[in-house]
């Protein structure tokens, strides 16, 4: 390891998606909030894991409804992920603020937002303090796509331009350079 050496700061992980998360209250409202601590937790059930922290308007909202969105924005939605990473929802809505359309989920009562080609509704299962976040495991009950980025009935990532982040940066994914078990082919 002589070649490498240690660093100091946040970054752990890079690139990691970064998603709007749409959640409601009945005391509340509504809110969107930007999140880049996201991640599959399980395939069977489909279980998605968001981090939040409970101080954060949007924490007693996800904690007490049990339920939330994950609209997955495209590059051109870039100005409103930030917009919705750096306002508190506790000063406005911030579906206005961004320019963004709340639309109602079909089974659970979190809004989703309309511009994203890709949505998952997600009922909360467990709740972990892991720290400074809180990790909200939310098991997907609904799956919406538009139809413009779906070829044969699956998702083409081609036709999705994703947005990451990269340490304190928004990034765009570029191409595709292998698919699982290529590798293994001809073997």
């Amino acid at each position: 390891m002589a070649d490498k050496t240690q660093f100091t700061g946040s970054f752990i992980l890079a690139p990691v998606p970064v998603v709007l998360i749409g959640c409601s209250h009945e005391e509340l409202g509504r809110n969107v909030l930007t999140l880049a601590w996201c991640g599959v937790a399980c395939s069977d059930p489909p279980t998605v894991s968001i981090s939040i922290r409970p101080e954060r308007h949007s924490y007693r909202m996800i904690e007490e409804s049990r339920c939330f969105t994950v609209n997955i924005p495209t590059v051109d939605l870039v100005r409103a992920v930030d917009i919705c990473g750096n306002l508190s929802g506790s000063g406005g809505d911030k579906f206005e603020a961004a320019g963004l359309t709340a639309a109602p989920s079909t089974i659970v009562e979190a809004p989703l937002v309309a511009e994203c080609p890709v949505i998952l509704e997600c009922a909360v299962k467990n709740i972990y303090p892991a720290g400074v976040h809180h990790v909200f495991w939310g098991e997907v009950v609904a799956r919406h796509a538009d139809p413009f980025v779906l070829t044969g009935g699956k998702l083409d990532f081609s036709k999705i331009p994703l947005l990451t982040y990269v340490n304190g940066e928004y990034w765009s994914l570029g191409r595709p350079v292998g698919t699982s078990g290529f590798s293994q082919q001809g073997r």
